[in-house]
């Protein structure tokens, strides 16, 4: 936003006082605030203040509002200055705003502009008259309407560069202008009249109730699942499907709990009383479980994959005849030149005890 300042003081009258009617107009403004809050109507204040003045804010104006409000001087000047609804410098009995936005512009704003610059001059600028001034400005929210003006507190619509001077004639003349739409609309409607709900039958009541006609068809029974083939679609399994679970796969299956009270009654069986129940918790009392057959136990190995750890000798336990054997069968590995105990791979040093089975170099 530029900055926004005073007019020149050789244009600046020397006082201002609020008119009878603004007073009054004031003092109900100020009564819609509590007590100590009537600066809350300081932009009302202004604008009736401009308004009075010919459409603009001179110094005067600010000062004696800030005075009846009680409020600092430069409190009333930053709102004065903050909005654009203020106008800080002379304008013309009939002050144009231009709407420039996007909306207007694609519709012909910048032909308006035109208009304004030959009729009127350069923007702020007053004609020799007093009667006109002009300013281009942000979206007045008219968009429906584009391209359009707003003229003192009016709007001007659906312009067009003839339509804008003939408006303009008559505002100079003195002759009466309707705002709004001057292209025959009577608001935002189509132009050209009504595009939609044009049929006659819609107004005449002939289609009242019509709607109940779909309801009043007599329901179709519908089709059992048999014969639709919904049963065999939801039953049925494809190649992605899932297979059903299985005990012996380890998989998980659901299996009812066999020491729930409920699940012993519905059995036909006794519950346990509670001296049984410490009895299963207490590993002294556990019974013996007997060996099986060799199938039940780890599964059977051939003797050069798997054999005994070296452990005491005195358990029964095999245990290697001298130091580099082979644990398998207790023979050393020359014995055994079809075995490896991987210690012709260990490094050889000077040290015997380094390299087991294999003699230092001399």
């Amino acid at each position: 936003m530029s900055v926004r300042r005073l007019a020149p003081d050789d244009v600046q009258p020397a006082s201002f006082a609020l008119s009878p009617e603004n007073e009054r107009f004031l003092a109900a403004q100020v009564a819609k605030y509590p007590e100590g809050r009537q600066a809350s109507a300081v932009i009302p204040a202004l604008w009736q203040a401009q308004k009075q003045h010919g459409g603009w804010l001179p110094r005067a104006a600010i000062e004696a509002v800030a005075v009846r409000l009680g409020m600092p001087v430069i409190r009333v000047m930053e709102v004065a200055t903050f909005y654009t609804m203020f106008n800080l410098e002379p304008v013309g009995r009939y002050f144009v705003q231009l709407c420039g936005t996007v909306p207007c512009h694609v519709k012909g704003a910048l032909d308006l502009k035109q208009v304004l610059l030959d009729r009127v001059g350069d923007e702020r600028h007053v004609t020799a008259d007093g009667l006109f001034s002009w300013l281009e400005v942000e979206c007045l929210g008219a968009c429906c309407n584009a391209p359009m003006v707003q003229i003192n507190d009016d709007y001007y619509e659906d312009l067009t560069p003839d339509l804008l001077v003939k408006l303009l004639d008559d505002l100079a003349t003195g002759r009466p202008v309707k705002p709004g739409p001057q292209n025959g609309r009577v608001s935002s409607e189509p132009e050209g009249g009504p595009t939609t709900l044009s049929d006659p039958a819609l107004f005449d009541g002939s289609l009242v109730g019509a709607w109940r006609s779909r309801f009043e068809e007599p329901a179709v029974a519908p089709a059992s699942p048999a014969a639709t083939g919904e049963t065999a679609a939801a039953t049925g399994t494809g190649p992605g499907d899932p297979k059903a679970a299985k005990p012996d796969a380890g998989r998980p299956v659901e299996r009812g709990v066999a020491d729930a009270p409920a699940q012993r009654a519905a059995n036909g069986e006794a519950p346990l009383n509670p001296a049984e129940r410490a009895d299963q918790g207490n590993p002294a009392k556990a019974t013996a479980v007997e060996p099986g057959s060799p199938s039940q136990g780890r599964p059977p190995q051939s003797e050069k994959s798997y054999t005994a750890t070296p452990a005491k000798p005195e358990e029964g336990r095999l245990v290697a005849d001298d130091k580099g054997t082979s644990p398998v069968a207790g023979t050393a590995p020359e014995a055994a030149p079809t075995r490896r105990d991987g210690s012709d791979t260990k490094p050889v040093g000077a040290d015997p005890d380094a390299s087991p089975g294999v003699a230092p170099k001399e």
